[in-house]
């Protein structure tokens, strides 16, 4: 069984992880670039095809130079 409250806030912080990207002007080969991840792996991340593990999440998050901590605590509330 799903945890629901954790796939919504997954939902939310793969939401901002993308509206990050987007306003910084950065394409999905260009984040490829920065964090060893591929373009179709992030893609299919921010479409919500495909679960990101913590790791690739700490990727893009380093990569956006964003603190994935903050952003799960401001997500939870």
């Amino acid at each position: 069984m799903r945890d629901k409250e954790s796939e919504i806030l997954a939902e939310k912080v793969i939401a901002e992880l993308k509206r990050v990207r987007k306003d910084r002007g950065l394409s999905h080969e260009k984040l490829s670039e920065m964090t060893g991840l591929s373009r179709a792996g992030i893609s299919f991340i921010e479409s919500n095809k495909r679960n990101p593990t913590l790791i690739s999440c700490l990727k893009v998050a380093k990569a956006l130079d964003i603190d994935l901590g903050t952003l799960i605590t401001e997500n939870q509330k």
